[in-house]
């Protein structure tokens, strides 16, 4: 397993995350949380977004993601991440015009049980797929959505790619 850690000076646009976990959503390690902030600061970073940001990120199992699935999309089966943006793409504010406030994007919901399986599939690690999710689903709450056509399924596709191979983990 490739292992992946970044130390560096913070500077510029603060990301304030609150992280928990529902069933069997854990262990929330120091390691796991580190990578989650790496996906998201530099899903964050590429798009522009330089003010302050919050987002909420809860870690769980198959049981709980389904029955959120369920409950917000009517849709019965467990998924691997659902994103609850807090604005649609136009009310964000672009770049750093955010009036020095701190900007709540939204929450992630990740299944870890589900990330593992995809992974096993996909012959990649837990963790890589962890942060494919992260990106993932902060594109979501940067108002990107692949369900809307072909076009924006394969630009965010590529965004995807780019902030991987950023974070050294590949397409």
């Amino acid at each position: 397993m490739k292992e992946y850690i970044r130390h560096y000076t913070p500077c510029g646009p603060r990301l304030f995350i609150d992280f928990s976990a529902e069933g069997k959503g854990g262990p929330l390690s120091y390691r796991r949380k580190l990578l989650i902030r790496d996906a998201i600061e530099e899903t964050l970073f590429h798009e522009r977004i330089f003010f302050d940001s919050e987002v909420s990120v809860t870690l769980c199992d198959n049981a709980h993601i389904r029955m959120l699935n369920r409950e917000y999309r009517e849709k019965d089966a467990a998924t691997d991440v659902l994103s609850f943006p807090m604005y649609e793409a136009d009310e964000l504010p672009k770049g750093g015009d955010a009036d020095g406030e701190t900007v709540t994007l939204g929450d992630i919901v990740l299944s870890v049980e589900r990330a593992a399986e995809q992974a096993a599939e996909l012959g990649h690690s837990t963790e890589r797929e962890i942060a494919f999710l992260c990106i993932h689903s902060t594109l979501h709450l940067l108002g990107y959505d692949h369900e809307r056509g072909e076009e924006e399924d394969e630009d965010m596709c590529r965004r995807q790619r780019e902030i991987l191979l950023k974070m050294g983990l590949g397409e």
